[in-house]
């Protein structure tokens, strides 16, 4: 205590992860996702990665029988998420279109890798950015999987939507153990509108979005 200067706060220490400028999402969008673009799994992982504002192990980790597509909900069990608290998800029409033209069995994991049959690496999302040059606000750094969350987050501000709803849709916990108790519904419904909106900005560069 007394050699060792005083070590910075956990979020001093924290480096943010390098995110997509809001406002170029449609543009990038446009260019990756767009009619002309190749339907690799990648492609497709990273879309409903975006749409759904879901972290990278989230995506990839994807089961099934998480998936009710008939209500449009993608409930993810604790034990897969940061903070082990159940999660769900509204999808949206875009998403379920995806999902609906995958080939290949309806159980299981939803991405597998086509020699191992097995869940994609963490590095599927990295290689694939660095790949295209996905830009980002930050100097000399491309665009990370995880940077798209705070992408969305940005959005969410800038458009007016409650902090409440944006917080849950990220899956964020909640600090405050008073309001955390007393706070115990997920706002689904409430976050579907928020969604839908989002979806209808992420592709409002292509055709016929």
């Amino acid at each position: 205590n007394h050699l060792l200067p005083p070590q910075p706060g956990k979020s001093v220490r924290t480096e943010h992860q390098p995110a997509m400028p809001w406002r170029d999402i449609p543009r990038f969008f446009g260019e990756q996702f767009g009619a002309n673009s190749s339907p690799d799994s990648t492609r497709k992982m990273l879309e409903l990665l975006i749409l759904t504002a879901a972290r990278s192990g989230e995506i990839r980790g994807m089961c099934w029988e998480e998936l009710n597509l008939q209500y449009a909900v993608w409930i993810i069990p604790a034990e897969r998420m940061k903070a082990k608290q159940v999660h769900r998800i509204p999808l949206t029409q875009r998403v379920i279109e995806i999902l609906n033209a995958l080939d290949g069995p309806r159980q299981g994991l939803v991405f597998r890798t086509p020699r191992a049959d097995s869940m994609y690496s963490d590095m599927v999302f990295t290689s694939f950015l660095r790949r295209i040059h996905a830009v980002s606000s930050t100097p000399d750094r491309c665009a990370t999987a995880h940077g798209f969350r705070s992408s969305f987050r940005d959005w969410c501000s800038e458009n007016g939507y409650p902090r409440d709803l944006a917080e849950r849709a990220l899956a964020h916990s909640i600090d405050n153990k008073v309001e955390a108790a007393y706070h115990r519904t997920d706002l689904l419904e409430q976050r579907r509108p928020m969604m839908e909106a989002w979806e209808r900005f992420c592709r409002s560069a292509l055709h016929g979005a």
